[in-house]
């Protein structure tokens, strides 16, 4: 079974950093696109970045609100794509979930039927 997983969800206080990785289980991530969303209390889940699946010349995209404090990165031997997110702001608390799919580049249209994970959370407090 395909599945990717989440972890280093956590709480943090304004200014801190978490990483989160993006597990895959039962598939190669190495040919396969990754994006990461958030959905914050009441909001609707937005697209915050992505990483196409061209290895070391891999395009990345981020939304403006996290521009220069978050980082994409993935290492194709362990399968993972990690999201680094520094100077957290409170407007970052959310579910953050990343979802793959394959052969596809970034920024892409991510489709409900790609692979999603379950989600991680992220509390950042004053």
């Amino acid at each position: 079974q395909m599945q990717l997983v989440e972890s280093g969800g956590g709480l943090v206080k304004t200014g801190g950093s978490l990483r989160l990785s993006c597990e895959a289980f039962g598939f190669n991530l190495e040919h396969y696109a990754v994006g990461w969303f958030r959905q914050g209390p009441g909001e609707e889940r937005e697209e915050i970045s992505c990483i196409d699946d061209h290895g070391n010349d891999a395009s990345t995209y981020y939304v403006d609100s996290v521009k220069g404090r978050f980082t994409v990165s993935r290492d194709n031997d362990k399968g993972i794509v990690a999201l680094e997110m520094n100077n957290l702001k409170s407007e970052d608390t959310g579910v953050y979930r990343c979802t793959a799919a394959w052969n596809r580049g970034c920024p892409t249209t991510w489709l409900a039927n790609d692979i999603w994970g379950r989600g991680a959370q992220v509390t950042v407090s004053a």
